[in-house]
């Protein structure tokens, strides 16, 4: 073939690769096109991954309407709670999931949408297994009054027990909290409903004299938002608008339900005596949350 019937195919070649590359650039949607926005999130572990698929569930519905899109990333550090709230003030975090207090309503700024359902306000027990049966003698009057309590004393309800009447041994960190159970530290560990499957399986293998208490526990109304900080309204904005729209179509609802299936298994399981109790530290202006979609109150 002659060099310039070669020169002639190879530029028309190259045209036409130039030209479904531009049209490729054309149907390309907006979204696609969007520059991506790292969002750094704290907790992180099993016990949380629900909060952070709901986040995820939320803007994913609201980049359908802005065309931002977000990818989330967990804060690789483990500080304390304090800490990532100065962290997030500073702007090295993006989102935190926490319960509400006075500090936090003042510091940062909270997406207020109850994303837990009230789930981790019911508190169940775990035990040293040579105690189980004299807590399950015993009325809730006398396991108010002779069962010490281990917690950390950076988390929300730490005050919360300490208000109505409960010894808590205070301390800083969680699995350490597993570790000082079995030694007899104090008598029993209470954890949310919604952890207790995970850690189930987690802990309790590492300390087989351990095991979740089935007759005792504790309700006590307890939202848990998502928090951004003071300057990024656009951002809290964003959340709640898709968290409303995934509450609106019913993906945030059964999203919530297939994460927390077995601890509602669970409850329906055990029948715990339950013992309400006030959420002294609630501030003003925080609904109590709403248990229908898990646990029908009396």
């Amino acid at each position: 073939m002659p060099s310039s019937s070669i020169a002639s195919t190879l530029i028309c070649r190259f045209m036409r690769c130039v030209h479904l590359l531009a049209l490729g650039c054309l149907l390309v949607s907006p979204a696609a096109r969007a520059a991506e926005h790292i969002i750094r999130y704290y907790p992180a572990g099993s016990i949380y991954t629900y909060r952070w698929d709901l986040l995820k569930l939320a803007l994913e519905h609201v980049e359908k309407v802005d065309h931002i899109h977000y990818r989330l990333l967990p804060l690789n550090d483990q500080p304390t709670q304090w800490r990532a709230e100065q962290l997030l003030s500073s702007g090295k975090v993006d989102v935190l999931a926490f319960a509400p207090n006075l500090q936090r309503e003042r510091l940062l700024q909270p997406v207020r949408l109850d994303i837990l359902k009230g789930i981790i306000g019911y508190r169940v027990f775990f035990v040293r297994k040579q105690d189980a049966s004299l807590m399950r003698g015993m009325s809730a009057q006398q396991f108010r009054a002779a069962v010490r309590l281990g917690m950390n004393s950076q988390w929300a309800d730490y005050p919360i027990l300490k208000s109505n009447g409960y010894e808590v041994l205070g301390s800083i960190g969680y699995e350490s909290l597993f570790e000082m159970l079995a030694a007899g530290r104090f008598d029993a560990f209470p954890r949310g409903l919604n952890e207790v499957g995970s850690e189930m399986q987690e802990q309790l293998p590492r300390y087989p004299g351990l095991m979740l208490e089935k007759t005792k526990a504790l309700y006590y109304p307890f939202p848990v938002y998502f928090w951004v900080s003071k300057q990024n309204t656009a951002l809290a904005g964003r959340v709640l608008q898709g968290l409303k729209l995934a509450e609106r179509d019913g993906s945030f609802k059964a999203l919530f339900l297939r994460h927390h299936a077995d601890a509602i298994r669970l409850l329906a399981d055990y029948g715990w005596q339950t013992t309400q109790i006030a959420n002294t530290e609630l501030p003003p202006g925080n609904a109590k949350p709403d248990t229908s979609w898990w646990w029908k109150q009396r």
